[in-house]
């Protein structure tokens, strides 16, 4: 147990003291994809779900996800975030949403799960936007891209 950091002595879950670890900038990008049908594209594509423009009210959902990361996920510490830049477009070829996040702090913990908590909510908010002409709509390819600062130094996904 020793490897994992959110483990005690006895085995029980902790949080990590962060309170000794060095303020350093830190950044993680995290993307999602949702795959829809050529009904669904194209619906999202001139904006004519009911519920509105699909890809504004996302981007705004990934950004309060983001925001409530240590609300969702327990071991989480509440951190400042510097920024958080969400981005939706849309795949022809693949008939996708694709999302992708980019968040930054100085602070003693990374943001790893911010970025990923904000892909995850806007490919959620996709789904729920557009639940009511397609239901087999897929969630996939949930993934960090790239981080940097802290002890581990910094790590980029080979795509």
């Amino acid at each position: 147990m020793s490897d994992f950091t959110h483990f005690n002595d006895q085995g029980r879950a902790r949080m990590v003291d962060v309170g000794e670890k060095p303020l350093s900038q830190r950044t993680a990008v995290a993307a999602a994809r949702v795959l829809v049908n050529d009904h669904t594209f194209s619906l999202i594509q001139i904006g004519g779900m009911k519920k509105g423009d699909v890809l504004t009210v996302a981007q705004i959902a990934g950004i309060m996800g983001a925001k409530r990361t240590p609300d969702i996920i327990p071991m989480c510490h509440p951190i400042l975030m510097d920024g958080i830049d969400l981005e939706l477009s849309l795949d022809e070829g693949r008939k996708s949403v694709e999302i992708r996040a980019a968040v930054s702090c100085d602070g003693r913990t990374g943001v790893e799960m911010e970025a990923l908590t904000a892909v995850s909510t806007a490919a959620l908010t996709v789904y729920d936007m557009c639940k009511a002409v397609q239901k087999d709509m897929v969630i996939t390819d949930i993934r960090l891209l790239s981080k940097t600062g802290g002890v581990h130094g910094d790590y980029l996904r080979e795509e």
